[in-house]
């Protein structure tokens, strides 16, 4: 007796990675915008030295 359709399996294999791929990119990209900004402060306190 199969308790799942055939077409779920799939999706479940392909689910689950997709939903850690997502929470990856939602983390990194707010070190990204951290890292961004960092680069742009750093960048306007070299230019008041020169």
């Amino acid at each position: 007796m199969e308790s799942f359709p055939e077409w779920l399996i799939p999706l479940g294999e392909l689910g689950f990675p997709a939903g850690i791929a997502i929470y990856l990119l939602i983390r990194f990209e707010k070190r990204i915008e951290h890292l961004t900004e960092a680069i742009r402060e750093l960048e306007q306190s070299t230019q008041k030295t020169k």
